[in-house]
């Protein structure tokens, strides 16, 4: 039996129940003991009948035993004594930490499909603010969706305060939760994986344990929790009968956390890539013919969330290998999206009062009425005191997109000829032209250029998730604004600024 429980005693608190799977190494073991007591593996002293627990497993553990740990939160720090170096003399983590550069992640063997979801996933604010309000603790239960809560939490948290972090407890509690992603070669170096599976995987673990953002303090929401709220829309579908005209439509509503983008010789773009994923043809019995017939499934968005998931249907399985084989295509994707020809008509009849003040912005600029200084603070993101953010939600639908116009966040990438193969890295924005890529734990300044030569065509990074924010509309404080949430300007036109979040 390789998976077990026992007891570990550890001062004067006793944990009992502490899995153990000695298929797994140790350090996972010391890694969720880290959870428990706050001890971090290094400072671990694990024993067992005298006999110190090592690196591999040296001490045969058995189901209900007891084991003792020994080992302190903290440490003093010692006196730092440092000379003055320069920066052609830094390596790259002394580099990042001269030049503030974000929190890279150290891969543990085959994990840069989890370093670059988690990567391009903190470039929602919002999610990093639900994951700082999440109060519940990691437990031994059996609980996955709380401990991959929690881990998630753990590693944003780091990544604020430090210059490089080891998800190693995030990794442990996605391999309990989803073994399929603990699988090891020959060699016993964890397999690659699918970065977009793990994606969806990981907000379907917080889908169940984030909750909602209500608005104004408000007692309740509409939505069950935070990622349905910002990063889920849904669709209004339409299946229709090609050979019984006279046949009613079937309407019905399916919930999305991505669009896909499909690829086929003649698509080009990305926005054509997503009108064909969502007209499908396809064979169904008809009450009507009695028989199995022809039908148009036409999917329609009737809500768009705040944030905006993009799939490039980049792997197609190839049986006679046995393998998810590439379509290295070039598609052309665009910094700046909209959304508005994807949606129903319902919808657009909503997006327009936004739209229009968006407009507005656009033609003063077009016909001179902004002046010089307007026209600068126009691209300062940062300087908030002369200018205040219209919602991008809709008043009665916080978590929303009230104009249908996003800006691109992060872009996962993936190198190789194969989902199962390759390397996976994150190209996450930091403000209006300035990026990061994060290769692992090397962080690197790009610019939207660098971005858009990811859009494949050869062995280089190509394009694999997207994930777009709001577009926010800014106006100057001293200008009156009949009602922001729907979107309706007073009186004439007046200069205004936009940003992106």
């Amino acid at each position: 039996m390789s998976k077990f429980s026992v007891k570990v005693k550890w001062g004067k608190e006793l944990y009992p129940d502490v899995v153990v799977d000695t298929d797994e190494e140790p350090l996972l073991f010391k890694a969720q003991l880290f959870a428990l007591t706050g001890v971090a593996p290094e400072r671990q002293k694990v024993m067992c009948k005298g006999v110190t627990l090592k690196n591999e497993w040296n001490v045969k553990l058995t189901n209900g035993m007891t084991i003792l740990m020994m080992g302190s939160k903290e440490e003093v720090p010692a006196m730092p004594v440092e000379k003055t170096k320069f920066i052609e003399d830094m390596n790259e983590s002394e580099l990042a930490v001269a030049l503030k550069l974000p929190a890279g992640l150290t891969n543990l063997g085959n994990t840069c499909y989890v370093n670059a979801t988690v990567q391009c996933l903190k470039s929602v604010p919002e999610l990093s603010d639900a994951l700082k309000a999440f109060k519940d603790e990691m437990t031994s239960d059996l609980d996955s969706a709380k401990s991959i809560t929690s881990a998630m939490r753990s590693v944003f948290n780091q990544m604020d305060a430090d210059n490089t972090v080891t998800p190693i407890i995030l990794l442990q509690t996605l391999h309990m939760a989803f073994p399929q992603f603990a699988q090891t070669g020959d060699n016993g170096v964890y397999r690659q994986q699918d970065a977009n599976e793990c994606w969806i995987e990981l907000l379907k673990m917080l889908q169940q344990k984030l909750p909602p953002i209500k608005k104004d303090n408000a007692q309740s929401s509409k939505f069950q929790s935070f990622v349905e709220q910002y990063m889920s829309g849904s669709f209004e579908i339409e299946m229709k009968c090609d050979e019984a005209p006279e046949e009613p439509s079937n309407m019905s509503q399916e919930n999305f956390l991505q669009l896909t983008c499909f690829i086929s010789p003649e698509v080009k773009y990305m926005h054509s890539g997503l009108r064909l994923r969502m007209q499908e043809q396809l064979t169904k019995k008809s009450p009507t013919l009695g028989r199995d017939a022809d039908y148009q499934k036409t999917a329609m968005i009737n809500r768009l969330p705040a944030y905006l998931t993009v799939n490039f249907m980049r792997f197609q399985y190839k049986g006679n290998k046995g393998i998810n084989a590439k379509v290295l295509k070039d598609i052309k994707f665009p910094i700046d999206f909209d959304a508005f020809d994807l949606c129903t008509t319902a919808l657009k009849e909503k997006l327009n009062p936004m739209r229009s003040r968006f407009k507005e912005v656009e033609d003063a600029a077009l016909e001179g009425q902004m002046k010089e200084k307007d026209k600068k603070e126009a691209v300062k993101e940062d300087d908030d005191s002369n200018s205040t953010p219209v919602p991008f939600s809709f008043e009665d639908d916080v978590g929303s997109n009230n104009s249908g116009y996003y800006t691109l966040k992060a872009v996962l990438t993936h190198q190789g000829r194969s989902s199962s193969s390759g390397h996976y890295v994150a190209w996450v924005r930091q403000s209006k032209d300035s990026w990061m890529k994060f290769d692992d734990d090397v962080v690197t300044p790009i610019t939207s250029e660098d971005v858009l030569r990811l859009s494949g065509g050869g062995d280089w990074h190509c394009a694999y998730v997207l994930i777009y924010g709001p577009r926010v509309l800014r106006i100057p404080k001293n200008k009156a604004v009949a009602s922001e949430g729907s979107g309706v300007s007073a009186g004439a036109p007046e200069p205004m600024i936009t940003e992106e979040r």
